[in-house]
C-alpha cells in the first residue's frame, strides 16, 4: 500500500493524473517485545563460541547495532585513557558520531579483547578490529585473524540450547535501552548512548521506567486519600 500511494504521488507530481484515490493504511502492530532477562542472556552467552561471546556482551551493554557498529569496531576507536569507546561520524545509521563511557563490564570485555590483540601482535599479526576469529589457511595451516562478519548460525543454536529459540540479535538493543531506563537514566541520555534519534523508540519498544510507574501509583494513592 505504501508503494502504491507513492506511485500515485509521483504520477501527480509528473502531472500524469489529477488526483489519487484515498487508500487507508492497514493498522500495524509496531510494539516490539523481545527482551533478554539477565539469566536468559547469560545462558545464551554460555552456549556461544568463545570468539562470538565478546560481540554479544558488547551489544548487550551498549545497545549498538551489531552488523554496522559493533563488528566493524577498531582499536583506534577505543580510548582506555579516557575510558570511552567511540563511533566515527558518518558510520552510524543516523550519520552522527557517538560515545559510550566504560562500565565495569564493558571495560572487562575490552581489556580481555586487548590481551588477545597483544598476543597476536607478538605473533606477527596486526589485527585492527576489536572482534575477530582465527581461521587456518587450509588444512593444518597457520591460523590467522579475520574480522567477524557473520554469527547467525551460532546465535540460533545458542538461543535454542538456552531455551529461548527464535530470539533475534536486535533484542539485545532493546534490552540495553530498557536496562538504561530501569537505572533511572533519562530518555534523552539513553537515546544518545544507543544512537536513537527520535523518542518514538520508547513507544515502539514499549519501554516504561519503573520510577514512572511508581510515581503514577503514588499520585493515584495521594488522590485517593484526599
Amino acid at each position: 500500500l505504501a508503494l502504491l500511494k507513492r506511485m500515485f504521488s509521483l504520477a501527480i507530481e509528473a502531472e500524469t493524473i489529477l488526483y489519487k484515490p484515498k487508500m487507508p493504511m492497514l493498522q500495524e502492530d509496531n510494539v516490539r517485545t523481545g527482551f533478554f532477562e539477565r539469566e536468559q542472556f547469560e545462558s545464551v552467552l554460555a552456549h556461544l563460541p568463545a570468539e562470538i561471546r565478546p560481540v554479544i556482551e558488547f551489544a548487550y551493554i551498549t545497545g549498538w547495532r551489531i552488523a554496522s557498529e559493533v563488528l566493524p569496531l577498531e582499536w583506534r576507536q577505543v580510548d582506555f585513557d579516557a575510558e570511552m569507546v567511540r563511533l566515527d561520524p558518518g558510520t552510524t545509521k543516523n550519520r552522527e558520531g557517538r560515545e559510550f563511557p566504560f562500565t565495569d563490564d564493558l571495560r572487562a570485555c575490552l581489556q580481555a579483547r586487548h590481551v588477545e590483540h597483544e598476543r597476536l601482535k607478538k605473533a606477527g599479526h596486526i589485527e585492527p578490529h576489536v572482534f575477530f576469529r582465527e581461521v587456518a589457511e587450509g588444512r593444518g595451516g597457520e591460523k590467522k585473524p579475520f574480522p567477524i562478519k557473520s554469527y547467525g548460525k551460532a546465535w540460533k543454536s545458542a538461543c535454542r540450547k538456552a531455551g529461548c529459540p527464535g530470539r533475534i540479535p536486535h533484542d539485545l538493543r532493546r534490552t540495553a535501552i530498557r536496562n538504561l531506563v530501569r537505572t533511572g537514566t533519562s530518555e534523552s541520555v539513553a537515546m544518545k548512548l544507543s544512537g536513537h534519534k527520535t523518542r518514538s523508540v520508547f513507544e515502539r519498544y514499549n519501554i516504561t521506567s519503573v520510577s514512572e510507574l511508581r510515581d503514577a501509583a503514588m499520585r493515584l494513592n495521594a488522590k485517593a486519600g484526599v
